[in-house]
């Protein structure tokens, strides 16, 4: 595995590849890395010649009282896992690189990145979208792999694409679980024993959701309240969204359609970490 920490000299090391018409996948990290993550690792050495990850823990995209500072971080750790899976390029940019003293310059976007996740963190997607931007500059791969977990910023990435004719393939790949169904993320780590069984109850009220409308309900007020009523439980949690949208446009939906595709999504704040997780569901 080749590391680079300058993107001059990434692209000095993938041009030739390139110029071979080899195709790149690439994959954006913030490290830390878990299961989830080697999953999509996994995913793009599959379908492409050379795969690249980056970790970058990117300051744009943290609020002023978010966990930037506190981030968990495992360079080391990280290397070993991205090398037992046999990763061809690692990008590890410098942040006083990335972003010079005068760097003034954002991505932002307004419709898709103003519910869910924006209500809350309403700089956060202009700070993701500026990073990925750059990153794409630096790799400019085939294809583009993206979690699920974050169905938001898959969404509003996946926009930005189109929006500014980046030519690169966007692609989703599922949400991977623990044994017992809590979604992996790298903020698990700072959960308590009590916090940590309470998250159970995220993927839990989303099974509700998928179990209200396999029912025939239709009433999303109706499925939010039965999803509420399965976080109601929590001790150590604080809801911060209970939502049920359109898969792409990420409005608001009052009443399913049939042959329609929704996201039910949930947030839920507990000491130390924010944790989110969403089910796609056909009605």
């Amino acid at each position: 595995m080749k590391v680079f920490k300058d993107f001059k000299a990434l692209r000095r090391g993938l041009g030739g590849l390139q110029n071979k018409g080899k195709r790149i996948g690439f994959v954006p990290t913030m490290g830390c890395l878990h299961e989830g993550h080697l999953s999509i690792v996994r995913r793009a050495k599959q379908e492409n010649d050379s795969v690249v990850v980056s970790i970058f823990i990117n300051p744009l995209q943290f609020g002023p009282k978010e966990d930037y500072a506190r981030y968990p971080r495992n360079i080391l750790g990280d290397k070993k896992l991205l090398a037992a899976e046999k990763t061809d390029f690692l990008y590890l940019p410098d942040p006083n690189n990335f972003y010079k003293t005068d760097f003034q310059t954002c991505v932002s976007l307004h419709k898709l990145a103003l519910p869910l996740c924006g209500a809350a963190r309403p700089t956060h997607f202009s700070g993701v979208c500026t990073a990925v931007l750059k990153l794409l500059n630096s790799v400019t791969p085939d294809v583009l792999y993206l979690g699920q977990k974050d169905y938001q910023q898959f969404c509003v990435i996946k926009q930005m694409i189109l929006d500014l004719d980046i030519p690169v393939r966007v692609k989703m790949v599922p949400v991977m679980r623990e044994p017992d169904g809590l979604a992996m993320s790298s903020r698990n780590v700072f959960l308590s024993l009590a916090e940590r069984q309470e998250a159970l109850l995220l993927h839990r009220s989303l099974q509700t959701a998928r179990q209200c409308i396999k029912a025939g309900q239709r009433d999303t007020d109706k499925i939010k309240k039965a999803m509420r009523e399965k976080l109601s439980s929590m001790r150590h949690g604080r809801i911060d969204y209970i939502e049920i949208v359109d898969s792409e446009t990420l409005d608001s939906v009052i009443e399913l359609t049939e042959r329609s595709e929704i996201l039910a999504a949930v947030a839920v704040f507990f000491n130390k970490a924010r944790l989110i997780d969403n089910f796609l569901i056909k009605v």
